[in-house]
């Protein structure tokens, strides 16, 4: 940047007084300014370390870090048969990951989408065992979500209600439907062919197949995140609402729309994860939630709306995933790797609001250090 508090030439004077500074113009056009050497390759530096010293970069790093070291010291991680389990156990919480990141970007949350998930796949499983093609149930258990969503959007942009206790209350309305619907039954008996392309793997990879789709969908999140004006919408909506309504953007519509998407993809992957574990009940996708927001806010999604990019969020699923895994090859028990996950929830939380705070008390302290405007350079 260039350097603001450097003088202007002083203004021309009367003709009988000697002009301000022109003891010093010689010496100063025949010396490189401060810093002029220098500017562009400096610039450059504080640009680089910015960008490495960036929460979602960091995450990316750390998820790279553990790949390898668990390449290394834990026995049987780099199995095909494990890595294969990894990403499969990996996509339902990437999915809903995807329209989570918008949401939270525009200032608002949904902690029904595990439930929502699990709604999805005890109608699945109830109309299958009535004699209906899976051909007709998928799209229905999708609108299902759509509904989901519309209902948690209606009620947080509509009547005003803060979008955490709506969830919260939603939360617990669609895990109770779904038991209503299925009761104890498990429904395992799918059409083979849906049950092979939930689970299978690409030819002799490790990818699964179902990972294509997520490919696809995590594509057009990407772009309409960061390349449409609807993606500069929602920043805009998380950073002001007010200056985003003074901007023209319809904050109501913009936030209804993410709920309706974040709902639609829950069900989604509620009929995914049926077909994955070869099993529907009322209780598919528990908790699931948790490990969505935590992966979500890890990979550097501010909760307070307004910052973050995608490729941050899916870093941070991925990293939470990871863990996982490994902690479940070394014989970390689950009650164990629920407290990790809300110990990284916390801490992806608190880590942002630390970091703004020692911003902020930087900038103070160079504003207080810096001369007033306007004040002449001290002379020998």
């Amino acid at each position: 940047m260039a350097d603001s508090s450097r003088e202007t030439a002083p203004a021309k004077t009367g003709a009988g007084t000697p002009k301000a500074g022109t003891g010093t113009a010689k010496v100063q056009a025949g010396t490189p300014q401060a810093g002029a050497g220098t500017s562009v390759p400096d610039g450059r530096a504080r640009a680089w370390a910015r960008d490495a010293l960036r929460w979602d970069t960091v995450v990316g790093a750390l998820l790279v870090v553990l790949l390898l070291c668990s390449f290394s010291f834990v026995d049987n991680f780099g199995n095909a048969l494990n890595l294969s389990f990894l990403i499969g156990n990996t996509l339902p919480i990437a999915m809903i990951a995807l329209p989570m990141t918008m949401l939270v970007v525009s200032g608002e949350i949904d902690l029904s989408v595990g439930s929502t998930a699990g709604l999805a796949g005890a109608v699945m499983g109830k109309l299958w065992n009535q004699g209906m093609s899976i051909e007709t149930i998928i799209p229905l258990c999708i609108l299902l979500g759509v509904v989901c969503g519309l209902v948690n959007g209606l009620l947080v942009t509509r009547l005003g209600l803060p979008s955490l206790a709506v969830t919260i209350g939603t939360l617990a309305a669609y895990r109770g439907i779904a038991q209503i619907v299925l009761g104890s039954n498990s429904v395992t008996d799918f059409p083979q062919q849906y049950l092979n392309f939930a689970s299978d793997r690409l030819g002799g990879t490790f990818v699964p197949q179902a990972a294509l789709p997520w490919v696809v969908l995590l594509v057009v999140a990407a772009v309409v995140l960061h390349a449409t004006p609807v993606g500069r919408s929602l920043f805009a909506v998380g950073a002001s609402q007010e200056a985003a309504r003074f901007a023209g953007i319809r904050v109501k519509r913009m936030k209804l729309s993410m709920f309706v998407a974040t709902g639609t993809v829950s069900a989604l992957t509620g009929v995914f994860w049926a077909l994955h574990y070869a099993s529907a009940r009322y209780d598919n996708a528990t908790g699931l939630e948790l490990s969505v927001i935590a992966g979500v806010l890890l990979g550097g999604i501010d909760f307070d709306g307004g910052k973050g990019t995608l490729g941050g969020a899916v870093a941070g699923v991925f990293l939470l995933g990871a863990l996982q895994n490994v902690m479940s090859l070394v014989n970390v028990s689950a009650q164990s790797q629920t407290v990790v996950t809300g110990v990284l929830l916390v801490i992806s939380v608190l880590a942002p609001r630390v970091a703004r705070q020692a911003g902020r008390a930087r900038a103070r302290r160079k504003a207080s250090a810096a001369p007033p405007p306007g004040a002449l350079p001290a002379t020998g």
